[in-house]
């Protein structure tokens, strides 16, 4: 048996399954790019929250809040979690719940932009099985055709008929598990860092609160 014969090239399986693996190589294309986007946006962003809290602890224990300030803005612009933290040394009159919804609104605002995407990514997760699905009934639709219409049934025309029909399926679970993965691996990141800024803001809080007595 030659290698034409023994093996089948991705082009192949792309067009063996006909008209519906065009929407699955778009899903499988936007899948890879909101992934590759959101990762890359979330490192050059550096979640990282304790090393900027210690910092401006330090600070504010030595009594210096505009040395706070000023460490917290040269930090805004590439560390998510400095925009939130300056919003606590920002204002140093404020109460400790006015504290508290300032950081609050500030945090909904980043942890939004950090999530931005992932409901593409949910929805691809749940669009490219079902596509798949379709592109295989459809598949064993022309399947039990060509067997209605064959003078002489056997094997051979079931099995590739269903053959053909299947690979749509697997790729479109394979589109949904990359997807599931992603989005999953992306909201453990948010999650971790919206729950280390609550504690940075609550324990900054507290640091500013005693200072201000």
């Amino acid at each position: 048996m030659d290698n034409a014969e023994s093996g089948i090239s991705l082009l192949s399986l792309f067009q063996m399954g006909g008209i519906f693996m065009w929407p699955l190589l778009l899903f499988s294309i936007a899948t890879i790019s909101i992934a590759v986007e959101r990762i890359t946006f979330l490192a050059k962003n550096n979640l990282r929250v304790d090393d900027l809290k210690i910092q401006a602890q330090k600070y504010i224990s030595q009594k210096d809040r505009e040395g706070a300030k000023k460490y917290l803005e040269e930090k805004r612009s590439t560390r998510m979690a400095a925009r939130i933290l300056f919003t606590l040394v920002e204002h140093p009159n404020l109460s400790e719940h006015r504290l508290e919804k300032a950081a609050e609104t500030e945090a909904l605002s980043c942890i939004n932009s950090l999530e931005s995407g992932f409901d593409f990514l949910t929805a691809l997760g749940s669009l490219s099985p079902l596509t798949g699905f379709l592109g295989t009934v459809s598949g064993m639709i022309g399947a039990f055709k060509s067997i209605a219409e064959a003078t002489e049934v056997n094997a051979k025309i079931v099995a590739n008929g269903i053959y053909e029909a299947l690979i749509t399926t697997v790729f479109g679970l394979i589109i949904a598990i990359i997807a599931m993965i992603a989005s999953s691996l992306l909201s453990h990141i948010v999650d971790k860092f919206a729950s280390d800024i609550e504690t940075s803001c609550s324990e900054l809080i507290e640091e500013l609160t005693l200072d201000a007595h």
